[in-house]
């Protein structure tokens, strides 16, 4: 759970400790700094930021989010589990901007990936639905009201679900 910088510095750390254990012929012990290094490459490209992000995320600091999620060069090779996280909070980063499409583009992609339980879920279909009627779709804001209402667990989601049929009943 680092930022860049903090991966940057404790891959430095590792690679000084292994060539001091080299130096000193503890080869057993530079094979771990070794793996220990290998670890958080792997983990700058699987996991980067996001966890960090999400936390500030919950906290309603929107700046640090999105500094922490422009960190991640290459999203696409994020693992399953980070991947609709991150691009659930790119999603409601775009809606707090008013940039609807890059929005709907983000919840899109949460939408395929793992994003917590069902509930969780529910939630990105919940917002796809609000796009959807925002753009006077009905169809794809029926679409998307009847699989949210399908995995929403909470009353809240629930609720919202309710205030969107009434709204495409309007439509």
């Amino acid at each position: 759970m680092y930022n860049n910088k903090g991966r940057y510095a404790l891959m430095a750390v590792f690679v000084l400790a292994g060539l001091v254990c080299v130096f000193y012929n503890q080869y057993q012990l530079a094979a771990v700094s070794g793996v220990l290094f290998a670890f958080v490459v792997w983990s700058h490209f699987k996991h980067s930021s996001v966890l960090m992000a999400s936390k500030h995320f919950k906290n309603n600091e929107f700046g640090k989010t999105r500094a922490l999620l422009a960190e991640v060069a290459k999203p696409e090779r994020l693992a399953k589990s980070r991947r609709g996280y991150y691009e659930f909070m790119q999603g409601n980063m775009a809606l707090k901007e008013h940039d609807y499409d890059k929005a709907e583009y983000h919840f899109q992609l949460a939408s395929r990936f793992p994003v917590g339980g069902k509930n969780e879920k529910s939630y990105v279909l919940i917002h796809l639905a609000n796009l959807a009627l925002r753009k006077k779709d009905r169809e794809r804001a029926e679409a998307y009201t009847k699989l949210a209402k399908e995995l929403a667990e909470t009353q809240r989601s629930k609720d919202i679900i309710v205030k969107i049929e009434k709204e495409i009943s309007k439509i």
